[in-house]
């Protein structure tokens, strides 16, 4: 498979994510894995700072990273996860599993930077089984309309997406799971940091099912 490659970004975020777990991002993977259990796969694992947090109840979980600086600091924190982690090499748009093969989806800080979010939410609502979970932490379009939603659109159209590879800010990932055909459950938005006017502040975390028939709209 071809490496998304993206050296420079990846040496940054291995810094960047341990210092923003440290700030309270760590409190948000905590709450978005509570009460998972059976396979799990997770959608950009970037540097595998999602692993720690699994409770006991899952018992495997397929991470999914396809740029190579990431991938390899994923596989060092797979050796001292709390559950069984196999990290492999993939694309968003194109999951490395089998149809229905898995009980819950993790995706965290991922939408907002694949290219093409529909396509990965399709490919995701593909590899649960029915039923199953997708649990999402995501930055989003700024809830209100005004001065930041206007301030995303323009870093999205020019040097954010550059900077951080692919990442637009303003995207509504919670329309877009629901236009994938899943049924959203829960849903909190807030900011982070909370008193922050970053265009990245805005956030979702919530959890959503493939519904047991039915197919995306």
């Amino acid at each position: 498979m071809a490496a998304a490659s993206h050296p420079v970004f990846a040496r940054f975020y291995e810094r960047l994510s341990v210092a923003m777990d440290r700030a309270g991002v760590a409190e948000h993977r905590r709450d978005l894995v509570v009460g998972l259990s059976g396979r799990v796969i997770e959608i950009g694992a970037g540097n595998g700072l999602m692993f720690g947090h699994y409770p006991a109840t899952v018992t495997e979980v397929v991470a999914v990273e396809p740029e190579p600086r990431l991938r390899a600091a994923a596989v060092r924190a797979a050796r001292t996860a709390p559950v069984p982690v196999t990290v492999v090499d993939g694309l968003a748009e194109a999951l490395p599993a089998g149809d229905g093969e898995f009980d819950a989806a993790v995706v965290a800080l991922v939408l907002c930077t694949v290219p093409d979010q529909p396509g990965a939410l399709t490919e995701i609502h593909r590899v649960l089984r029915a039923g199953g979970d997708l649990r999402f932490f995501e930055h989003v379009a700024a809830e209100q309309p005004g001065g930041l939603r206007r301030l995303q659109r323009v870093v999205d159209a020019t040097l954010w997406p550059k900077l951080f590879a692919g990442c637009h800010t303003g995207r509504d990932t919670a329309a877009a799971i629901g236009a994938a055909g899943f049924v959203v459950d829960e849903l909190h938005r807030f900011r982070f940091p909370a008193t922050s006017n970053s265009p990245s502040a805005p956030c979702v975390r919530g959890r959503a099912t493939r519904p047991a028939s039915g197919h995306i709209r």
